[in-house]
């Protein structure tokens, strides 16, 4: 997609100091800036690159005045990183509006769906889905039976949503992430073997949840694994059966949930973090990356290690942990005076 910079400067709101016709199709860094290119400046510490950029279109503050001749066309503005913050929201919406249901693909039975629909091909929407408007379903995605979608809602290529399941307005789903799926419930035997416990609840989404890349979140034993509105979810994160989490909690990538752990509202888990099933985590709280969680934690708390404990303590014991090797010899040479 090619944009002019009145085309640019009309979506910001700016002035254009140049060429208004100049035409740009890719962003850069300033520093990094090539014929063609979009980029802005709004760190003052990177100044000195406006006057060798290569860029034809650079974002600036109202207030930058150039004390040496800029090749480049400007756009000013009140506020260079909103802006380009703006511009990079503009571009995805503009590059996220497809609609039309491609060939090959499948609509079963039953099947509603409202205005602005994007399915892609190679995909299936299961018997009796309900889907909103404006939603996306980028190819080679499933759907299954009696899934509910609200309006707004993007789903990447290769998504995988289980049947029953429920997910509110102005959700997105990225690529490889699964949705439903049985949770890991299975019941040991005399004999050493395992019967499987069948997995007849569902998932339920609630609105404005993001969810990276290859997660999964496992369907209930009975009832709903629950994802509350404004729910931020890393890559490759497992949420197990039976699982709540609060709204607007964020968890980075690699964090595993065991079944049925309440997880409250407001809290920040860290990257590769292990929680044990049937624990309530509470409102607010901070989990460091790479911690263990095996018992409940009240509103609030801020814990790290594994298994995780206060994180000032932790901090404190690190720097002995650290110093453990000469402590040990400092002691050994203690004993031997003591001795003689």
């Amino acid at each position: 997609m090619k944009f002019t910079a009145t085309q640019i400067a009309t979506i910001l709101e700016g002035e254009v100091i140049g060429n208004p016709n100049v035409e740009v199709y890719k962003l850069s860094k300033i520093e990094e800036g090539s014929m063609g290119s979009l980029t802005f400046l709004a760190n003052p510490k990177y100044v000195n690159f406006i006057y060798s950029t290569k860029a034809s279109l650079v974002i600036v503050n109202k207030s930058f005045e150039p004390e040496f001749e800029v090749s480049a066309t400007l756009i000013k503005v009140d506020d260079a990183y909103k802006s380009f913050s703006k511009l990079l929201e503009y571009y995805n919406q503009v590059k996220l509006m497809k609609s039309g249901i491609e060939q090959p693909s499948v609509i079963s039975e039953g099947v509603t769906y409202g205005e602005g629909l994007y399915l892609g091909s190679f995909s299936y929407v299961g018997k009796n889905v309900k889907i909103g408007s404006n939603v996306k379903i980028y190819p080679n995605s499933y759907i299954g039976d009696n899934v509910i979608i609200g309006d707004n809602c993007v789903f990447f290529a290769g998504v995988r949503i289980y049947s029953e399941t429920e997910i509110g307005n102005n959700c997105t789903i990225h690529s490889g992430t699964i949705i439903g799926s049985d949770g890991f419930g299975f019941a040991p035997k005399e004999d050493g073997t395992y019967d499987k416990v069948p997995q007849i609840g569902n998932v339920i989404i609630e609105e404005n949840v993001e969810i990276g890349s290859c997660s999964t979140i496992d369907r209930a034993t009975l009832g709903s694994t629950i994802i509350r509105k404004g729910v931020k979810l890393d890559n490759q994160i497992q949420i197990a059966h039976n699982v709540e989490i609060g709204e607007n909690t964020v968890i980075a990538a690699q964090t595993g949930i065991a079944g049925s752990t309440k997880i409250g509202k407001n809290c920040m888990i860290g990257g590769q973090v292990g929680i044990v099933g049937h624990l309530t985590i509470g409102d607010g709280v901070r989990i460091q990356a790479q911690s263990g969680i095996g018992k409940s934690l009240k509103d609030g708390e801020t814990v790290q290690g594994s298994p995780a404990y206060n994180y000032g303590d932790y901090s404190k014991s690190y720097i002995h942990f650290k110093n453990l090797p000469k402590i040990v010899n400092e002691l050994e040479d203690l004993k031997k005076t003591i001795i003689k």
